[in-house]
């Protein structure tokens, strides 16, 4: 029977889903998608499983057995050393293993299973005082199971260890699907797993012949890294289960295994008390690396909780980056490095104590040029953010030569590092290649990532050559050759020469007690194909040779910008951890929905297809369906992968082919219809209150049934402030009449125009066309071009910074500062430019103008209202939410609290059409509609979205207002 036949059967076996066709647009999708990881790696999976339960495990472990085909088990796919790269079956049990079976408060344990977040199982432990410490820069994602995998550390181990240290049990399906428990064996305990007549039996005597036997004791004691050092993850952890100190607990080999040794279904973690509230950074500066090294060795000694290094080339990235920009205040002058160095306590005064003796240890020693202090959770988790996003900001680098994982993860004893850098250093200079610096100095190890150009031969003699060369320097300061990011198939390679090769045949024995068939992630530690082969890169295209309708010159190409890309997946956080990216994902957990299986797939397409037109393909349209376009990549993403351009020029490229359908045409032209439904608004709105008539309209666009339908007003915005006398003794200001507010909104218009007059603005509404907002969601990038040249020769000499452009809704007048400038004609692009700096939000407008003194206090009420303000998704991308907040607030007595709502999930016409609507009903449901619902009356729900505002009254029966007109009822006229 052919392969394609028993996965057709193993499929009429498994609850859940197994995708294998690769003449099937979806699976093919699917198996595109799970093709790479966050590593240099890339292989098409044989098929990819979304297992339902355990009986679904036991059917692919079966089978796996039977076939001789490998399982690849995977949870959120951020592996840096390809470990979850490979022709086997993905196992994926991120989606339904994410239970929280059982907390134990008083002993200080919980019982999970590997789909569950650290950081969403830390929220969930923290109203009981506890948590799970070992944290890595990806714990907003990162699960139990990869945790385990990879003995993940993170930030705070110094302190709170890694995975392996607060790992209890696990439970674990061997390789015949029979179960195990792995847990702390006294004498006694051991004694009856080794007389067991099992496969766990069996496991346990040959493991206890290996283990015991002197030569391999010696081998194993004489090979691997001397024991001062924390990160030693080289390899399986023999070097732990002869450690006769702590009890015998095959967990201890079973953390950093990287899934090959069996299939963790449930896991006891140690838990540990909140750490003291008072936290504090000193952010220490240097102007050389060696030198911040020395100061790292002078910090440990004070105790830290933690001591992280950034580089130089990751803070230059933060300059100008969407999000990151508002986190350099702690920064002085340009330094080459920085340490920054935690300290908690239970008192700041206790916490400035310790800050003070470091800074005085220091200055001492002539160790550092700046100590900047920064103190509260608030302001040191900004610190930390820059920290964290290390990995995709320095994907911002231009051209080809990208920072790549290689000798990220080696680590030596902390006061082995400005010896051991000095030399990395030198080792690099003779190469010709720069590197960036970052992470973890107090536990010896230094993310050092090389830029290397692997795209062609030279690129990858080096990426070899280095590694090769840092194994020496390895060797010289008993090291370890990976900390916490694996050896996967990237480090497996160079295994025997860094522990000896009689600990490299220890290991492969070992892979063979536990999985002799091959059943687990085969040739992952042992037995790995060479370090340089199914690279990302092994094709290359030119990116400039793809012609598009945007221009992605500051991209340096579209392909450049999916290559962008690193895979870190800050695209899989949940709503727990918040955030706006990437909604259909936090609804769904379907990996295809991220934004990077999107940038993946677009990156793999437009390298390898040999198609004229190199977006043709179905596998594409399936990755970008649920794609909401809610801007949150383009500043969320440390790397600013915009998705929504990158979806609106592909679906644009798939018109020219294919034609676009009806619905999408009908969408694209809604400025259209709702102005010829404006000459007839009563009979339009009619059509679209009655329920025969309306769902009628939908059956034949395409819309949901449960949808309400938009009306239009009797007078349009323009219409009616052409009757009105101009307030022409005070500032100009020229208000944006969008397609929305024209015929849908025109009462929240009229009531913007109102209270700008009331303020003592005059205002006009000048010549202009639609946004063309409308054609950008479909992707009709050659009618909102046309738009926007239209609007930036009628308004280039018009708006100024003393005359801006005013917009009521977001998702319009961004346009403007977003699309317009990519879009337009080259002879327009200045002028464009020009006119994006000077179009804002009309709350931002409002703001400036609080600030510099032109409206006061006394001209609103001093009566108490409540709000609840929910944040457009373009207003989150461009962080101007702040704005309205700030705006809402400056009346007296008013009080906003911000809903920590992602999407809203109706994203224009998204949810409106009726294959989207459960999933935009989803979304919505996460924080947005529950926030609503559990609201007072009497708190008022602000948003500035028309969509939004659609959605609220569509999923929790309850009205939401524009901010202006909150703050029109808040004048004291």
């Amino acid at each position: 029977m052919q392969i394609r036949a028993k996965l057709s059967q193993l499929s009429s076996l498994l609850s859940g889903d197994l995708f294998f066709l690769p003449d099937n647009p979806k699976h093919q999708t699917m198996r595109m998608a799970y093709a790479t990881d966050a590593s240099v790696y890339q292989e098409i999976p044989l098929a990819v499983a979304i297992p339902k339960g355990k009986a679904d495990l036991l059917h692919l472990i079966n089978f796996a057995g039977t076939e001789g085909v490998t399982l690849i088990p995977r949870t959120a796919g951020t592996s840096l050393a390809g470990q979850v790269v490979g022709s086997g079956i993905i196992v994926d049990v991120s989606r339904y293993f994410n239970r929280i079976i059982e907390l134990n408060v008083e002993q200080k344990w919980v019982r999970v299973e590997p789909g569950v977040i650290r950081d969403d199982l830390n929220s969930y432990l923290k109203p009981f005082g506890l948590m799970f410490g070992p944290e890595t820069s990806t714990a907003s994602r990162a699960m139990i199971g990869g945790m385990i995998g990879n003995n993940s550390s993170g930030l705070h181990s110094i302190v709170w260890g890694d995975t392996r240290q607060n790992l209890l049990e696990a439970t674990v399906l061997l390789d015949d699907a029979s179960e195990a428990i792995f847990e702390p064996l006294d004498e006694q305990r051991l004694f009856a797993k080794l007389t067991l007549t099992s496969r766990e039996g069996e496991i346990y005597r040959k493991l206890n012949a290996l283990l015991t036997d002197k030569d391999h004791i010696a081998a194993i004691e004489s090979g691997y890294p001397k024991k001062t050092l924390t990160r030693r993850n080289t390899g399986y952890a023999l070097d732990f289960l002869v450690d006769t100190a702590s009890p015998f607990n095959l967990c201890h080999l079973l953390a950093g295994s990287e899934g090959t040794l069996g299939l963790v279904t449930e896991a006891k973690l140690k838990l540990m008390a909140l750490p003291p509230k008072e936290v504090g950074v000193v952010c220490v500066h240097f102007a050389d690396m060696v030198e911040c090294m020395e100061g790292n060795v002078v910090a440990l000694s004070h105790r830290p909780e933690a001591s992280e290094l950034v580089d130089k080339y990751i803070l230059d990235f933060t300059k100008g980056h969407p999000t990151y920009q508002y986190n350099r205040f702690f920064i002085e002058g340009d330094p080459a490095a920085l340490l920054i160095i935690e300290f908690r306590a239970d008192s700041e005064a206790e916490l400035f104590q310790k800050a003070e003796a470091l800074k005085s240890d220091l200055l001492s020693r002539g160790l550092g040029y700046a100590y900047p202090f920064v103190v509260g959770a608030g302001r040191t988790n900004l610190v930390w953010d820059v920290r964290k996003a290390g990995l995709g900001l320095i994907r911002n680098l231009p051209g080809d030569e990208q920072p790549v994982n290689l000798i990220e993860d080696c680590a030596v004893s902390p006061e082995d590092l400005p010896a051991y850098v000095r030399e990395v250093q030198q080792l690099l200079a003779e190469e010709q290649v720069h590197a960036s610096y970052y992470a973890h100095a107090g536990a010896g190890e230094l993310h050092i990532e090389p830029f290397i150009n692997l795209k062609d031969r030279e690129g990858r003699r080096k990426f070899r050559t280095i590694l090769e060369r840092t194994t020496d320097l390895i060797l010289k300061y008993n090291g370890s050759l990976s900390g916490e990011h694996g050896d996967g198939r990237l480090r497996g390679e160079f295994i025997g020469k860094v522990l000896g090769e009689r600990v490299y045949d220890l290991l492969k024995q070992t892979k063979s007690i536990f999985d002799p068939k091959g059943v687990f992630n085969a040739n992952k530690i042992v037995d790995t194909p060479p370090m340089d082969t199914s690279l990302r890169y092994d094709q290359v295209a030119d990116g400039n040779a793809v012609k598009t309708y945007f221009d992605f010159t500051k991209e340096e190409s579209i392909l450049r910008l999916a290559e962008k890309c690193s895979g870190s997946g800050d695209c899989r956080k949940t709503e727990i951890t918040g955030g706006t990216m990437c909604p259909s994902f936090m609804a769904t957990r379907d990996e295809k929905d991220t934004t990077r299986a999107r940038a993946n797939m677009l990156r793999q397409f437009l390298t390898n297809s040999t198609r004229k037109n190199k977006f043709d393909h179905e596998e594409i349209k399936e990755v970008m369906d649920l794609c909401l376009s809610c801007k949150a990549c383009k500043s969320e993403c440390p790397s600013s992968v915009d998705v929504a351009k990158m979806k609106a020029e592909f679906l644009q490229q798939y018109y020219d082919i294919h034609g676009a359908s009806f619905r999408s045409s009908v969408i694209a032209n809604f400025t259209k219809s709702q102005q010829l439904g404006s000459y007839v608004a009563p009979l339009y709105n009619m059509v679209v209150k009655t329920p025969l008539l309306a769902d009628m309209v939908k059956a034949v666009v395409g819309f949901a049934p449960k949808r309400s339908l938009p009306t239009v007003s009797f007078t349009t915005l323009s219409r009616w402030v052409s009757r009105q006398k101009r307030n022409a003794g005070g500032r100009r200001v020229y208000l944006f009449s969008d397609e929305f507010t024209e015929y849908n909104d025109t009462p929240i218009g009229v009531t913007a125009y109102k209270l700008l007059t009331a303020l003592g603005y005059e205002v006009v509404v000048p010549k202009h066309v639609e946004s063309g907002r409308t054609y950008l969601s479909k992707g009709f990038l050659k009618e909102a071009r046309e738009i926007a040249n239209k609007n930036v020769n009628l308004l280039k000499n018009v708006v100024t910074e003393e005359t801006p452009l005013l917009g009521i809704e977001p998702s319009a007048i961004i346009t403007f500062r977003d699309e317009y400038i990519d879009l337009v004609d080259p002879s327009n692009r200045a002028a464009a430019t020009r006119l994006a700096a000077n179009a804002l939000m009309i709350d931002e407008f409002l703001v400036r103008e609080i600030e510099a003194g032109r409206i006061h206090q006394e001209q609103f009420t001093a009566n108490a209202k409540k709000i609840k303000l929910h944040g457009h998704c373009y207003q989150k991308a461009f962080h101007l939410v702040g704005y309205t907040e700030r705006v809402l607030s400056f009346p007296q007595n008013y009080e906003v609290e911000v809903i920590p709502s992602g999407c809203c999930g109706m994203a224009g016409s998204f949810g409106y059409e009726k294959e989207h609507y459960d999933v935009s009903m989803k979304v919505a449901e996460l924080v947005l509609l529950p926030a609503v619902r559990n609201t007072e009356e009497e708190t008022l729900i602000a948003a500035a979205g028309t969509s939004c505002r659609h959605q609220i009254k569509d999923g929790a029966k309850r009205r939401s207002f524009h901010p202006v007109e909150i703050l029109y009822s808040a004048l004291a006229l």
